[in-house]
């Protein structure tokens, strides 16, 4: 179904795509028709952060920044789908056009800027949510105008609100369109902002009676010194889980194509060399107790695979789904299955 829906979407600017995609699928799984937009893999059940995840492919931030389209996209196979990244206020996002899709790189440039309803707005959208067939991850950010020094106000405004309805929260530093917010994955900073809100973890921890896992999102144009850094941090504060890597700023995979000159993060295909060459890095400086989910470029259930061998526990996608649809799932499913029998992807 989605070979054939995907000429009208790619007809559309790919913002208003994503809104029409959204609402589809939503009616889909509102009216029972979810087997005909995708077929659910077997279950693979996966282990990690103290969690079985049904199976080890997940929804990426940033398609459902407001979680509400959870139920519709765990009905699409998803083991786990993250939802975000969301903010303490309200806020609209950089001006429009800023999404813009790359076809002949199978890629998506994206400036967007974390536009979302707010934290409260998200909380009662995955209230209402069944949540039968996977586990949700919430993933939290800074408001544009709180000024680093004190973002770490934000996330402990949003930690506190999401941690009782979430399975694992990401704390994304990492996104490149949030002026400045890169900057705190710098070493002392990283530090101080992760030690805060692992010190919040535990307490909120006490306070509902379960433990929520927390990882940590990073980007992809780290330098080899600074991916060291970070996973000794990470490793020194013992946070449950990395998640490698959020877009990418460099444009030499897409270098002369017409959209290349256009801000924001490259996602998609070409992005997935860098992503995994910084995830294997990080995984060798990480304790092996702490799972990594590899995200970035996954078109193919072979890159999928590819992310396992080079150390992930778990993968993401969000561009997949824009190139090739639901069935991108089960094929990914199927491929870490395949891997993890020993055999060929």
């Amino acid at each position: 179904m989605y070979s054939l829906a995907r000429p009208f979407l790619f007809h559309l600017d790919a913002e208003r795509a994503h809104g029409l995609g959204l609402q589809a699928l939503e009616l889909a799984y509102g009216t029972g028709l979810n087997p005909m937009v995708a077929l659910r893999p077997k279950p693979l059940p996966t282990k990690a952060f103290g969690l079985t995840f049904p199976n080890p492919v997940g929804c990426a931030a940033g398609l459902d920044k407001n979680g509400a389209h959870v139920d519709a996209l765990l009905g699409l196979g998803f083991g786990f789908v993250e939802v975000g990244t969301t903010t303490p206020r309200p806020q609209e996002g950089n001006p429009k056009p800023r999404m813009f899709r790359l076809p002949e790189h199978n890629a998506v440039i994206n400036r967007l800027g974390f536009n979302n309803e707010g934290v409260d707005a998200l909380v009662r959208n995955v209230g209402r949510a069944r949540r039968k067939r996977g586990l949700l991850g919430i993933n939290i950010g800074k408001n544009k105008d709180t000024p680093n020094e004190d973002a770490v106000d934000d996330y402990l405004y949003c930690l506190e609100r999401v941690y009782p309805l979430a399975d694992y929260i990401t704390i994304n530093i990492s996104s490149p369109n949030t002026a400045g917010l890169r900057e705190l994955q710098e070493e002392q900073a990283l530090r101080q902002l992760i030690g805060t809100l692992r010190e919040a973890q535990e307490k909120f921890g006490a306070q509902h009676g379960k433990r929520v896992p927390m990882l940590v999102k990073v980007a992809p144009d780290l330098s080899d010194d600074d991916v060291d850094a970070c996973g000794r941090v990470l490793g020194d504060l013992k946070v449950d889980g990395v998640i490698a890597t959020n877009t990418t700023t460099d444009r030499l995979p897409v270098e002369g194509h017409k959209l290349a000159h256009e801000t924001g993060g490259l996602s998609g295909q070409p992005l997935y060399g860098k992503s995994t060459a910084i995830m294997r890095r990080l995984r060798s400086r990480l304790d092996p107790a702490i799972p990594i989910i590899g995200v970035g470029g996954i078109l193919s259930g072979a890159d999928a695979a590819g992310k396992i061998t080079a150390g992930a526990q778990m993968v993401q996608f969000y561009t997949g789904l824009v190139y090739r649809g639901p069935e991108l799932i089960a094929e990914c499913v199927d491929a870490i299955r395949r891997r993890r029998e020993g055999g060929p992807a």
